[in-house]
C-alpha cells in the first residue's frame, strides 16, 4: 500500500517501530480512506484507487484487531461486510466514531454504537466537551486477556458471561478480549497497553497463526531461552503464566485448569493470583480480576492526605500556610491562592498523626506506600526520599562504607557520590569509563577495568578492605550495563561485596520487558534464584579448578561464575521525579540485600535520619505514591510510547535530506566500541533496511544504549552543544534540555512526551537547518571559509578527554593500591593557610610536564561534560591542564577564574604526608 486518496503517501510497515503506533496511523489513514470514498464513489480510477487503499487498510488491520478489545473482533467484521456490501455512508460514520474514540480514549469512559442498528444513532458526546473533573469521577477502564481456543459462540458465552457479573459498584469496568494461543497471548500483552488481567483456560493451542512481521516481533522479546515447542499441552497453561510474569510482571494472572490440585502445586506459574479447577465460577472470577487491579490501584499515603485535607482542624503548630489560612487571610498575597488552588493548602501539615504517618518512623500508610513501591520495583525494601537522588546516594554510602573501607567507583558518576565518599571516610578506587573522544563524553566502565582493579586489589592483600563497587547505570548519555553481568562476575572475585547502582535516570526502565532485564532489582532477583541452583555450584567447582593459579589476565578474559554462597547485595537509586510522574525532588532507595536486617538495618536508619528532614514534604511522598500507582497500571503503555517517540525523531534525522547535512543521531556504533557490542548492532534504524529490533543486542552486549536518549551532534551547524542548547533551542524555540558537550546535546524522552512534542522538535530542526542553508546561500567565500572554519574546530579538533592521574602519596590510604583518601584531602583545603592558586597559563603545563607534583585542594567540575575532573588530593597531570586549557565552557565549578586552580602549598602536603 503506497497512496492515500489524495496521493500522500502511506508509511509502510517498516517505518514503524511499534504496532501500536501502525495501529494508531492505520486506523487514521482508514477514516480519511473511507470519508474520501462516500464522497467520490467508487466510479472513474480515483475511485478504483480509493476502494484497494480502504480495502488494504482493513487487511493490514485485521491481524492487529485481534488483541483489543474495542472495536473488537465483531464491531470490525461488521465494519468489513458494511464495506462489502458498499454501505459507504453507515460505514463513514461508524469509522469516524472508531477513530476518534481510540484517539481520545472515549472507548474507555462509555460505550461507542458500532453496530448497523446504531449507525444512524446521534454522534455520542464529544470528548473534549468532558471536563477533566468529569473524566477523574468515572470509573478507569482496562482489558482482560481470555486465553482460550473457542469457537464464536464460545466466545459470545464467555465474554457475556462476564458481562452479566459487572455490579454498579464496581470500582472498574472491563471489556474481556479472547486469543487462542499461547504465542498470542505473548503477543497480546506486548502488544494491548490496556491489558491488566490473563485469564489462562485449559482450551488455549500453542502457536499463533498471526504472521505480521511487525506482531511476530514481539515473541522474540520473549527470550531465546524458552523452548516451548517441547511442552505438552498440558503444560500450556502454566508455561503461559510462567511467561506472563516472565515479560510482565505486573499483570495479574489466573489459571483455569483440569489437572489435579497436587500436579498444580509443584509447578512454577509466576505471579499467578489464583487456581480455579474446572469450574465456571464467573462471578469469583471478576470479583478476583477486580481485587487484583485494586491491589495495584490502592495508594494509602494519597488516600490518607486526601481524607486528612476534608477535615475540619485547627492548627496550633508550626506552618501558618497549613489549611491556607496565612494566604486567605492576607491582602498582598492572594495571587498566590488563586495560582496553586485550595487543596494544595489543605493538605499542607507537618502533622504525623490524623490519618498520617512520619517518614522517619513510618508505620501507618507512608510504611505501605513504600511496601507497595517495593513490590513494583521489585525490591525487598524502598525508602522514600523529598530531598532528591543526591541524599539518597549519601545515605546509602553512609550506611554502608566505614571509614578506611574502599569503594571502587566510576570517576565521571553524579559529584554526590564523590561528596558521599568525603562523608563517609572511604578510600577510593577510581575507574576510567572508555572515552568518546570525538564527542567529549566517556561511555561506562568495562568489566574488565572493574575486575582488574578488583584482581590488583586482591594482589595487594587488601581484597579484605573492598566493601563496595558504585557504577551509574543507565550514564546521562544512555550508556546501560549489564547489571546482571557485572554482579556475578565482581562475586565470583569477592562473594560478599555490595553493589550501589545509580539508576537516578532509569526508574522508568523497570516497566518495559527490554529494559526490565538490565535492571538493578532485576538482576538481584535473578542471582538469588539463580545462586540456589545446583547446577550453579557445580559450573563454579568446575571453574574454580580450571581457574586456580591462573595469572590475573586469565581471570579478567574468563566469564566467571559466582559461587553458590555468594551474597546478593545490592542497592539502587531512582531519580523517580525525573522519568515517572512525582513531584520535584521525588525519590527513592531500592534495597536487594540478603544481610540487610541483620547488618545493615541500623545503620541505614540513621543514615536515614541524618540526612533526611524532620519536616518533609508531603505532598513529595503522595506524589511518589500516585507515581507508583500509574507505572504498575500503565507504566508499559507509557514506557513504550517514550520509546516510540524517540525512535520517531531518529528516524526523522536519519532520512530527512535538510537534517542529515547538519545534524546526526549517534548510534550505538558511535557510543560503544565493537569490542562490547557482541550482537554487531550498531544502529536501531538505517534508512535502506528500517528498524532492528533491540531485544537480541540488549540480551548479550556488554554495553547498550538506551534509546530514549537521543545524542544529536550539532557541531555542523558552526555551533557549539552550549550554545545551540541556550541561544537556539531555548531562547529562539523554547525547547528545553538538559545536557550537552563541546559538539552534541542531549533530547530525552519521557513517559509524558507526546508526538506533537515531537513533531514539534523535528519542526524546529528542519527550520534552523534551512536558515542555515539560506545564511549560507548568501555567504560571501569569507563567511562560507569562517563557517567551514569553526565546524572544522568542533568536529575534529576536539581536545582529548584526561585520564585519572593518581591521588598524591600524602593521601593514599592503602598502601600498594591507588585508594585516595579524599576525606583528609578535602577537610585540609578548609584551612586557606595551606592552599595557593595557579594560573591556568601555558607555563603551568610545562611545569607538569617537567615532573612538578601540583596536587588539587577542589573538586574541579567544567559543564560540559558535567563530571569532576579534578578531585581533593588528585595531582594534575599536564593532560588535564591542557584540556582545561582547551574548553571554551563559562562554567566550572571548583576554578576561579580571577585566581586560578586551587592548589595545596608543599608546607600542607609535607603535614599530610607525615600523618
Amino acid at each position: 500500500m503506497n497512496a492515500q486518496p489524495h496521493g500522500r503517501k502511506i508509511p509502510g510497515i517498516g517505518d514503524y517501530y511499534s504496532a501500536t503506533q501502525l495501529r494508531a496511523d492505520r486506523w487514521s489513514a482508514l477514516r480519511e480512506a473511507v470519508e474520501a470514498l462516500s464522497r467520490h464513489g467508487v466510479e472513474g480510477r480515483q475511485g478504483q484507487k480509493i476502494l484497494a487503499s480502504v480495502q488494504e487498510l482493513f487487511e493490514a488491520l485485521a491481524p492487529i484487531e485481534l488483541y483489543w478489545a474495542f472495536p473488537g473482533a465483531n464491531a470490525f467484521e461488521h465494519l468489513r461486510r458494511l464495506f462489502d456490501n458498499r454501505n459507504f455512508e453507515d460505514l463513514t460514520i461508524l469509522i469516524r466514531r472508531v477513530a476518534r474514540a481510540l484517539t481520545s480514549g472515549a472507548y474507555r469512559r462509555r460505550t461507542v454504537p458500532l453496530m448497523a442498528e446504531e449507525a444512524d444513532a446521534d454522534d455520542y458526546e464529544d470528548e473534549s466537551a468532558i471536563a477533566p473533573e468529569a473524566r477523574a469521577l468515572g470509573r478507569p477502564y482496562f482489558e482482560v486477556m481470555i486465553v482460550d481456543h473457542v469457537s464464536e459462540q464460545q466466545e459470545r458465552f464467555l465474554k457475556s458471561s462476564l458481562q452479566r457479573m459487572r455490579r454498579a459498584e464496581d470500582s472498574f469496568i472491563y471489556e474481556a478480549v479472547i486469543v487462542p494461543s499461547l504465542e498470542d497471548a505473548l503477543i497480546g500483552i506486548l502488544f494491548n497497553h490496556n491489558v491488566q488481567a490473563v485469564v489462562v483456560r485449559p482450551g488455549l493451542t500453542l502457536k499463533s497463526r498471526n504472521t505480521l512481521q511487525i506482531l511476530s516481533k514481539y515473541l522474540r522479546r520473549v527470550g531465546d531461552d524458552e523452548d516451548v515447542d517441547a511442552l505438552e499441552p498440558s503444560e500450556y497453561g502454566p508455561e503461559a503464566c510462567r511467561l506472563i510474569a516472565k515479560v510482565r510482571p505486573e499483570l495479574d494472572a489466573y489459571l483455569v485448569t483440569d489437572r489435579s490440585a497436587e500436579e498444580i502445586a509443584g509447578l512454577d506459574l509466576g505471579r499467578c493470583r489464583r487456581v480455579f479447577y474446572n469450574q465456571e465460577d464467573f462471578l469469583e472470577l471478576h470479583l478476583n480480576i477486580l481485587r487484583g487491579v485494586a491491589r495495584r490501584f490502592k495508594t494509602p499515603f494519597f488516600n490518607a492526605l486526601k481524607e486528612y485535607s476534608k477535615q475540619p482542624t485547627g492548627v496550633f503548630h508550626a506552618l501558618p500556610i497549613s489549611r491556607g489560612k496565612s494566604i486567605t487571610r492576607s491582602h498582598w498575597i492572594q495571587d498566590m491562592g488563586a495560582f496553586y488552588g485550595a487543596n494544595i493548602f489543605l493538605a499542607e501539615t507537618s502533622a504525623t498523626s490524623g490519618g498520617l504517618d512520619s517518614l522517619l518512623e513510618p508505620r501507618g500508610p507512608i510504611k505501605e506506600a513504600q511496601e507497595l513501591a517495593a513490590r513494583a520495583f521489585g525490591a525487598k525494601q524502598t525508602f522514600f526520599a523529598t530531598n532528591g537522588t543526591s541524599t539518597c546516594n549519601k545515605i546509602v554510602v553512609q550506611a554502608l562504607v566505614r571509614p578506611g573501607d574502599i569503594v571502587l567507583i566510576d570517576r565521571d558518576c553524579h559529584k554526590s557520590h564523590h561528596y558521599g565518599m568525603v562523608l563517609a571516610g572511604a578510600s577510593v578506587v577510581y575507574m576510567e569509563s572508555y572515552p568518546l573522544h570525538p564527542y567529549s563524553m566517556y561511555g561506562a566502565v568495562p568489566l574488565s577495568e572493574i575486575k582488574g582493579k578488583l584482581l590488583a586489589l586482591r594482589a595487594a592483600g587488601k581484597l579484605d578492605k573492598v566493601r563496595m563497587v558504585l557504577l551509574t547505570n543507565c550514564t546521562f548519555d544512555g550508556i546501560v550495563y549489564d547489571v546482571e553481568r557485572v554482579i556475578s562476575e565482581c562475586l565470583a572475585i569477592k562473594k560478599d561485596l555490595i553493589f550501589l547502582w545509580d539508576e537516578a535516570w532509569f526508574a522508568f526502565a523497570r516497566f518495559g520487558p527490554t529494559y526490565r532485564q538490565r535492571t538493578a532489582m532485576n538482576a538481584a532477583n535473578n542471582l538469588r534464584e539463580s545462586l540456589r541452583r545446583p547446577e550453579t555450584a557445580k559450573a563454579y567447582e568446575k571453574q574454580a579448578k580450571a581457574l586456580e593459579g591462573a595469572p590475573d589476565d586469565v581471570w579478567i578474559k574468563t566469564r566467571l561464575v559466582p559461587p553458590s554462597d555468594a551474597r546478593v547485595r545490592v542497592y539502587a537509586t531512582h531519580s523517580t521525579h525525573k522519568t515517572l510522574t512525582a513531584l520535584r525532588q521525588g525519590s527513592m532507595i531500592h534495597v536487594n540485600d540478603q544481610d540487610f536486617k541483620g547488618e545493615v538495618e541500623q545503620s541505614f536508619h540513621e543514615a536515614y535520619m541524618t540526612h533526611t528532614s524532620t519536616s518533609p514534604n508531603y505532598q513529595i511522598i503522595a506524589s511518589l505514591d500516585v507515581g507508583r500507582r500509574q507505572v504498575e497500571l500503565e507504566g508499559f503503555e507509557f514506557v513504550q510510547r517514550q520509546i516510540e517517540s524517540a525512535m520517531s525523531i531518529r528516524r526523522a534525522v536519519a532520512t530527512h535530506p535538510l537534517l542529515k547535512k547538519y545534524f546526526r543521531v549517534l548510534t550505538a556504533g558511535d557510543m560503544i566500541p565493537a569490542d562490547y557490542r557482541e550482537s554487531g548492532m550498531t544502529s536501531y534504524y538505517d534508512p535502506e533496511q528500517g528498524w532492528h529490533d533491540i531485544w537480541h543486542s540488549w540480551a548479550q552486549d556488554e554495553f547498550v544504549l538506551d534509546p530514549t536518549r537521543i545524542t544529536l551532534a550539532v557541531g555542523g551547524t558552526g555551533w557549539d552543544g552550549d550554545t545551540f542548547k541556550t541561544r537556539i533551542l531555548m531562547d529562539k524555540y523554547g525547547i528545553q534540555i538538559n545536557k550537552t558537550s563541546r559538539n552534541t546535546v542531549l533530547f530525552m524522552t519521557n513517559i509524558g512526551t507526546t508526538r506533537s512534542s515531537v513533531a514539534y522538535l523535528i519542526e524546529v530542526l528542519v527550520e534552523i537547518a534551512k536558515d542555515l542553508d539560506e545564511l549560507l546561500d548568501d555567504a560571501s567565500r569569507m563567511e562560507r571559509l569562517a563557517f567551514e572554519r569553526r565546524v572544522t574546530s568542533l568536529v575534529e579538533h576536539v581536545p582529548p578527554l584526561p585520564d585519572f592521574s593518581r591521588f598524591h602519596d600524602a593521601f593514599r590510604s592503602a598502601e600498594g593500591t591507588p585508594a585516595g583518601d579524599i576525606r583528609s584531602a578535602f577537610f585540609l583545603a578548609y584551612d586557606e593557610d595551606n592552599c595557593d592558586y595557579e594560573e591556568l597559563s601555558k607555563e603551568l603545563v610545562e611545569r607538569a610536564e617537567a615532573g612538578e607534583e601540583l596536587v588539587s585542594a577542589s573538586f574541579v567540575i567544567p559543564y560540559p561534560p558535567g563530571f569532576p575532573i579534578l578531585m581533593p588530593g588528585q595531582v594534575i597531570s599536564a593532560e588535564i591542564l591542557a584540556f582545561m586549557r582547551a574548553l571554551d565552557v563559562s562554567e566550572i565549578h571548583g576554578y576561579r577564574h580571577d585566581l586560578g586552580l586551587r592548589v595545596f602549598n608543599k608546607a600542607a602536603l609535607e603535614r599530610a604526608a607525615k600523618s
